[in-house]
């Protein structure tokens, strides 16, 4: 018989849960003399008669994460008839949640592992609105799941953040007359394309706070009415070429604009 000690890690997911916690419990000890093996996907009592059998011959330990109560009892039963250590480590966690909050458990395998995943997404949304922010790169809005298009100060930036932590990847393009916009807007779905259109008045309000909070004055062509009108002219023959959304963000905060482009993608 080998001298390392066996651990036998049985789940109905992955097992990385238990994996840590074993592995946490073999650091205060001398971890060479140990083996690890763990058994996931497990979803009937002949896997895990079959790994209480090797527990047996090896004179091993069994750590377990199963929400399947049938399964887990199961377990429980047959290691205690056999007088193999077992311990169950989610099931006395998820029973004393279940009496403190007096709410039923999902009992839903992996649930961690796609908790993690969503928050992997999330953070490569969020990157992914900074890399494409303004116009930067081009080439994000071919790979996007929505393009924002507007002239300077539509919250432009502020909503592809918003809607990135919803785990959506967000390009947006500023519209100025001087600059042809990007071939790629007009090679996408225009499904994918959101206008963001404003009333000329609350666009001049918002330019001359946004120069004031600069310390500029507020006569720049930045804030000029005519100017302003001819920037919305021209976006609005853009997005009339494109074919796409427009919402009005005149009266709109940012998270009301959010919710009316989720609404749009959703239907």
């Amino acid at each position: 018989m080998s001298s390392e000690r066996l651990v036998y890690v049985i789940s109905d997911s992955v097992g990385e849960t238990a994996e840590l916690v074993v592995k946490a419990g073999l650091s205060q000890f001398n971890s060479q003399d140990y083996k690890i093996s763990r058994i996931p996907y497990v979803e009937d009592q002949q896997t895990i008669d079959e790994t209480l059998q090797l527990a047996i011959e090896n004179n091993g330990l069994i750590g377990f994460t199963l929400v399947n109560p049938t399964l887990r009892n199961y377990l429980n039963d047959q290691a205690r008839k056999l007088k193999i250590e077992a311990i169950d480590i989610m099931g006395p966690m998820i029973s004393a949640m279940e009496r403190v909050f007096k709410k039923e458990p999902r009992l839903e395998a992996g649930l961690v592992h796609k908790l993690d995943e969503d928050y992997f997404k999330r953070v490569e949304a969020i990157e992914f609105a900074v890399k494409y922010d303004d116009g930067r790169d081009p080439r994000g809005i071919a790979r996007a799941d929505i393009i924002l298009i507007g002239v300077s100060r539509t919250s432009k930036t502020p909503l592809s953040q918003y809607l990135a932590h919803k785990r959506l990847k967000v390009a947006n393009v500023p519209i100025v007359p001087e600059v042809d916009p990007p071939e790629e807007l007009f090679e996408v779905d225009p499904a994918k394309c959101i206008g963001l259109r404003i009333r000329p008045e609350k666009l001049n309000e918002i330019r001359k706070e946004r120069l004031k909070a600069l310390g500029l004055g507020n006569q720049a062509t930045y804030a000029n009415i005519d100017r302003i009108s001819q920037e919305l002219d021209y976006f609005n023959k853009i997005v009339e070429r494109i074919g796409c959304n427009v919402i009005d963000v005149s009266n709109k905060a940012v998270e009301e604009t959010a919710n009316v482009i989720l609404q749009k993608i959703h239907k």
